[in-house]
């Protein structure tokens, strides 16, 4: 009984390790994503990130190689939380335009988690740079706006992933309106009528 136990003793303790670590990145990632929130990137330093999340900045650059790789790993979370939401809202079964129409209720209104829209549509080029943005966006909202483009509109003849950057554009600029302050259900309204007129 006594040789057993020392043999599981490792393994317990390689777990405790792993859970270590990844609650460690779990804080740092947590505490960056409510920084980058209330102040964004350019008002939020290391030292802000480690304070918060009750680590040591060694513990940080374990994980990350700066502040900037931590940002595009809060920036990539949230887009693919943007894109859940799309998807959560137009399920499987659904008419394809129902769907699309449903999908683009929801990126505008998962934009309103405050904070999101600076992080998504501002500080994100700034700090990547618009090719990089482009391309999480495009991996994410970009790409469930095409697909049910795509779905919606079948055998039309047009340029789908043309049209869905144009669109994601305007769907954005929607977004920067309603973070700055304008009427969220008018400009919500005039977006859904827009794709309305479009498939019609």
């Amino acid at each position: 009984m006594e040789t057993t136990d020392r043999r599981r003793t490792p393994a317990r303790a390689g777990r405790s390790n792993r859970e270590r670590t990844e609650g460690t990145r779990r804080a740092l990632l947590d505490a960056a994503r409510a920084l980058f929130f209330a102040r964004g990137y350019a008002d939020t330093s290391t030292p802000d990130v480690v304070a918060a999340a009750g680590v040591t900045r060694g513990a940080l650059y374990h994980h990350f190689a700066d502040k900037r790789e931590l940002f595009r790993q809060v920036l990539e979370a949230e887009a693919e939380a943007v894109r859940e939401a799309i998807l959560a809202a137009a399920p499987a079964g659904l008419p394809a335009r129902a769907a699309l129409l449903r999908g683009a209720e929801a990126y505008l209104d998962s934009m309103t988690v405050p904070g999101r829209t600076r992080l998504l549509l501002i500080d994100a080029p700034a700090v990547l740079g618009a090719e990089q943005a482009l391309a999480i966006d495009e991996a994410n909202a970009g790409s469930a706006l095409q697909e049910g483009l795509a779905e919606a509109l079948g055998d039309a003849n047009v340029d789908i992933a043309a049209l869905a950057r144009l669109l994601s554009a305007g769907f954005d600029r929607a977004a920067l309106e309603i973070d700055a302050g304008a009427d969220a259900m008018r400009v919500r309204e005039t977006m859904v009528w827009l794709l309305r007129r479009m498939l019609d």
